[in-house]
């Protein structure tokens, strides 16, 4: 929204303001269209306080505003005038005249000359430029002109301005088409109207106008004609998902077709199919099986069982967490572009992924049926096109590019819609990779988002980032206990902590090869018990080492400095923390990267230099609620604090057999035989962590 009103309003921060003051909290959110044209505010009066134009000038310029492009022939008809004469008038002042283009020097000069103009004299230019395109053969530009020409209803317009709306939403311009189906809402009877709202709500939804889809395909539901809703009912159902961040409830039985017309078959087996994916996003599994059923029955009605269902039903396992769903799925389908592309980067392949994504088809042949609703070049098909991207270079370690292209995208690109909410998580956590805080276009996106971002793991990584250590426990911890929430598809968390809860994840994420196994060996260095360090040592740094993602090893390389470390290991500690540094620096990550030059500083100072915190054991006891019980972590701390059996006993008001269980079980979760090994590891934990 503020990149369109920056070029609309040659980037005049005092104005945009204004403006934005003047629009409704959707509209600001870039979930209704703004508004065209947009408000006379005190910004524009002012700066164009005083000028002066001449009738015929005015008029030029007038006709520069209201038109639908920057073409220059029509508009020398209009006029009369050559370019030459124009450039060298006064009006040429204002004008910008470029091969066969014209636009205006200002943009805001469009606005100030459109609310000073008054409503004849802008319906007769509309007029003379209506009659201009239709001998031109431009039906588009004749027939939004006539209508703008229109003082009166004029019901005659708006079919042609329906179906011109459809043609230019199937090209890739939705919002355009959402301008003449708009400008034929206001002449349209009867059922003429029920084709309007549906191409206004369908190039709403393309655009990623979520709520004005919402409002415009709501209004063929109960009583427009069933073909017409049939039609409506996938594009309704993604519009709502966006706007509420859930899959409405609906039952697909009671929204079967009642004749045996095919194309509304077609259209409900279509709804069915993207209430499954939609579903699967979100792992409702319920949810999903019950639009698959009706997938199924309505593949059989129409012969779209390899065009549409296999793919679908692969895609839907897929997103709920069984990849093995891509075995099953026949390789051939026509209409599997997320599929396929899915396909290769969780079998090792991102390079292919990415390869197949900036192909030709891309996600195109799959999105238009079973993904998302749309033409193959809307804003909407290419945001989820996009996030997808971002993803595979998230995956293959590529974090600074990673956040370049989803920064990129964002201005013009409606990237916190598709997927549920992923680019919204994606640009969270690669802000935090790279800045080690939440940037404004992280912030930003958030606000658009209707479904959850695991606040709380980025808060622990913030933490994490900064040497809070102590913080990002206490917020990993929770996490964990509320269940592991998580994205279906992998995205950088903090498993460095939460693998040492013990607790396994809720849901299974979406992963390639690489991450994967990055995850497992981090787990295994978080929880390996002391007298099996050695062999397992030797086999994660192993392993490690054919992980091909920067990122993902570095993080790894710093589990095992950091563990090393914590065992006196100072040598073995600092290759390993170099290598993390360089690898995360190679990445783009410069906030991890920066995080550990700190622990080799830390390293490299001398015992004594550090600050202690007010709890000098603190960040111990954090790491060790992690895999102590509370009662087991106070017997603990107390116990590396120096006091007797006996004295733990009293202040817990517990026995000294209780005392002498929990010291027990402490030193066998913890892998140490007495007071004093289970004092040493205490210190070292604070010292590296």
């Amino acid at each position: 929204m503020l990149a369109g009103l920056a070029a609309r309003l040659d980037g005049d921060g005092t104005t945009i303001i204004e403006v934005v003051t003047q629009l409704t909290s959707e509209q600001r959110h870039g979930l209704r269209p703004l508004p065209v044209p947009l408000p006379l505010v005190p910004a524009i009066a002012e700066r164009f306080h005083g000028t002066e134009l001449d009738a015929r000038d005015r008029r030029l310029l007038l006709a520069v505003a209201v038109g639908l492009d920057d073409a220059l022939d029509p508009l020398l008809v209009f006029d009369g005038r050559t370019a030459a004469d124009l450039a060298a008038d006064p009006v040429g002042e204002h004008l910008t005249i470029h091969a066969g283009r014209v636009r205006l020097v200002d943009a805001r000069l469009g606005i100030w000359v459109a609310a000073t103009t008054g409503t004849a004299e802008t319906a007769a230019v509309h007029a003379r430029l209506s009659e201009i395109f239709r001998r031109c053969g431009d039906a588009v530009g004749a027939d939004w002109h006539r209508a703008g020409a229109a003082l009166e209803r004029a019901p005659e317009a708006a079919p042609d301005l329906a179906l011109l709306a459809s043609q230019l939403a199937r090209a890739g311009h939705p919002e355009r088409a959402l301008l003449l189906a708009r400008e034929a809402e206001q002449h349209a009877i009867g059922e003429d109207r029920e084709g309007v709202e549906l191409v206004a709500g369908r190039s709403a939804l393309d655009a990623g106008l979520a709520v004005e889809a919402v409002e415009r395909l709501s209004r063929l539901f109960p009583h427009a004609a069933e073909s017409r809703r049939l039609e409506a009912l996938g594009d309704l159902i993604v519009a709502q998902t966006f706007v509420h961040g859930a899959v409405p409830e609906l039952d697909p039985g009671a929204l079967r077709p009642t004749t045996d017309a095919l194309g509304d078959w077609r259209h409900w087996t279509r709804a069915a199919a993207i209430g499954a994916v939609l579903c699967a996003e979100r792992g409702d599994r319920r949810g999903m099986r019950g639009w698959l059923d009706a997938l199924r029955e309505g593949a059989a009605r129409t012969g779209a069982d390899q065009e549409l269902r296999d793919a679908v039903v692969a895609l839907s396992w897929l997103l709920v967490g069984e990849p093995e769903a891509l075995g099953r799925a026949d390789r051939r389908v026509s209409d599997g572009g997320l599929l396929r592309i899915l396909d290769a980067a969780v079998t090792g392949d991102i390079d292919v992924a990415l390869r197949l994504l900036a192909g030709d088809e891309g996600m195109a042949s799959g999105t238009r049926s079973s993904f998302v609703p749309g033409y193959r070049h809307s804003p909407i098909v290419r945001a989820c096109q996009a996030v997808v991207e971002v993803l595979l270079l998230v995956w293959r370690g590529d974090i600074g590019r990673a956040r370049d292209r989803l920064i990129q995208s964002s201005l013009s690109l409606p990237v916190a819609l598709p997927l549920a909410g992923l680019g919204v998580v994606l640009a969270r956590r690669l802000d935090l990779a790279v800045l080690g805080e939440l940037g404004p276009y992280a912030r930003a996106l958030t606000e658009l988002s209707s479904v959850g971002t695991d606040g709380l793991v980025d808060h622990g990584i913030r933490s994490f980032l900064s040497g809070d250590f102590d913080e990002a426990s206490a917020a990993i911890r929770l996490w964990t206990e509320l269940g592991s929430p998580a994205t279906a598809i992998a995205v950088p968390g903090l498993d460095e902590l939460a693998a040492a809860s013990g607790q396994p994840s809720a849901r299974t994420s979406i992963a390639p090869p690489d991450v994967a196994l990055a995850r497992c060996l981090r787990a295994r260095v978080a929880l390996v018990a002391e007298g099996r360090w050695r062999s397992e040592y030797e086999e994660v740094s192993e392993t490690a080492r054919s992980l091909r993602s920067p990122f993902a090893r570095a993080r790894v390389e710093t589990m095992l400095g950091t563990r090393q470390a914590i065992r006196q290991e100072h040598a073995s500690a600092r290759v390993h923390l170099q290598y993390a540094e360089r690898l995360f620096e190679l990445s783009g990550a410069t906030a991890w990267a920066r995080a550990v030059r700190d622990r080799l500083d830390r390293l490299d100072a001398r015992e004594g230099s550090i600050v202690p915190s007010v709890d000098p054991l603190m960040a111990c006891r954090r790491a060790w609620s992690l895999r102590l019980t509370a009662r087991e972590v106070e017997v603990a701390m107390r116990a590396v604090h120096g006091a007797a059996n006996r004295d733990i006993a009293a202040a817990l008001n517990v026995s000294v057999r209780t005392v002498e269980v929990h010291l027990g079980r402490v030193f066998a979760k913890l892998d140490v035989r007495s007071r004093v090994e289970l004092t040493v590891l205490a210190h070292r934990f604070e010292q590296h962590l």
